[in-house]
């Protein structure tokens, strides 16, 4: 991008007004599973899909790895997950990612079925025609070279017009704000803000099936993670009607870090998140699914 772009954008998230909060009726916990595999690469999840009937998932593992899975239930709870293929995420040059290269974060499935990953520490887009397709990264404008080394595209979504929406993690605009990047297909805009509330940082997003932006966020202690669900609606491209669905309390959950919303065979909203273990023994991966108020 030219360097009058990138100054255009920065400009655009500086102008951005702060948004109201305003509290939900509260989002209810349907249960938790643990997930667990003694493959060597199994662990460090940071990002899912769950199709709409509730069955299928894709996860992405921040050691670049992409599952798609099974998911069996009992009712409205998990029982078991069974493993349908694994593959390791490539560069364009058909390399397996790894490294800084391979901090894969944030997953967004397109109407075509294929798939759009975002990078931290190299903050980057790419986009893939199939799991074990190459990468074809898209355009990095200047501001994506400023962000935070280990804080930016945790988040990724995908709205019903095919346009991508990723937001830094620790990155903040000079108010404050959380900026909040958009791809139409042919260039990179900063077309909102939204508000950083409390000590909790935004580590993934999704546009439910009623069109309202999603965002996960987590906050982090010496004793444990706690979690917070907020959602938006977008209004002539103006995050409006901020909730609060959960947020949790300390230890409530694992380390949440992948979001997906979609309707059950029931008509209701569901939300399906995924912890991030980190590779560490004391910690788990976790589903976890929330009913949420329409």
């Amino acid at each position: 991008m030219h360097r009058r772009s990138a100054v255009q954008l920065i400009s655009a998230l500086l102008l951005a007004g702060p948004v109201q909060a305003v509290e939900a009726r509260a989002a209810s916990l349907l249960g938790s599973y643990n997930w667990s595999n003694r493959a060597d690469w199994f662990g460090g999840f940071s990002a899912i899909h769950i199709s709409e009937n509730g069955q299928h998932m894709i996860a992405v593992s921040d050691r670049s790895k992409l599952v798609t899975a099974r998911i069996e239930r009992d009712g409205d709870k998990i029982s078991d997950v069974r493993i349908l293929g694994h593959w390791p995420i490539l560069s364009s040059r058909g390399a397996a990612l790894r490294g800084r290269a391979g901090d894969s974060e944030g997953l967004a499935i397109a109407a075509d079925g294929s798939l759009y990953i975002s990078f931290e520490r190299i903050h980057r887009v790419v986009h893939y025609a199939a799991p074990d397709a190459r990468a074809r990264v898209l355009p990095r404008p200047q501001a994506f070279l400023n962000l935070d080394q280990n804080g930016s595209f945790e988040a990724l979504a995908i709205d019903d017009r095919g346009r991508l929406y990723t937001l830094a993690e620790k990155s903040r605009t000079a108010q404050g704000a959380i900026p909040v990047f958009r791809w139409d297909g042919s260039r990179w805009s900063a077309p909102f803000v939204l508000p950083a509330r409390g000590s909790f940082l935004p580590v993934a997003a999704d546009f439910g099936p009623d069109g309202r932006l999603y965002v996960l966020e987590r906050a982090v202690s010496l004793i444990g993670f706690r979690s917070r669900l907020r959602r938006w609606v977008i209004d002539d491209g103006v995050p409006q009607a901020e909730e609060i669905l959960f947020e949790t309390g300390t230890g409530k959950h694992d380390n949440l870090e992948g979001l997906s919303v979609w309707r059950d065979m029931k008509g209701r909203l569901r939300a399906t998140m995924v912890s991030d273990d980190n590779f560490f023994a004391l910690q788990r991966t976790e589903l976890v699914e929330y009913l949420l108020p329409d």
